[in-house]
């Protein structure tokens, strides 16, 4: 069982930025993982942010983030990164970091396509 734990949501300003993070919990995390970001706003379904085949190498974004918002991971670090620049209040939501154990070309931008999620993390962009 592989348990996520996000970090570096906050309030900023609109315009401004936020990196988020996400590492396993407790163990290494194997390099063959497939990672995404999705997020939740109040009173909304949770939708695709950005993800990451296991190398870094294929990504995807949804085009409410393209161009503002950059996903990344290090592998020897066994973190995911997100980082947000040009925040707007409309990206308000709570944030949440998904993987699934694949080993290949894949990168996955539907809920049901992860097995391992963590709880979240709150960022707040204030207008």
């Amino acid at each position: 069982q592989v348990q996520l734990v996000e970090s570096g949501g906050g309030l900023v300003q609109a315009g401004g930025s936020l990196r988020l993070s996400c590492a396993p919990s407790g163990r290494t995390f194997s390099r063959a993982y497939a990672m995404g970001w999705f997020r939740q706003a109040p009173g909304k379904e949770r939708e695709f942010v950005a993800a990451t085949n296991w190398s870094g190498y294929r990504i995807k974004y949804a085009e409410s983030v393209k161009g503002r918002f950059t996903i990344s991971r290090d592998n020897a670090k066994n973190t995911l990164y997100l980082q947000m620049n040009s925040l707007k209040p409309e990206d308000t939501a709570v944030y949440y970091c998904a993987a699934e154990n694949r080993y290949d070309e894949w990168v996955g931008a539907r809920q049901d396509e992860y097995d391992y999620w963590g709880q979240g993390t709150q960022v707040t962009v204030s207008s």
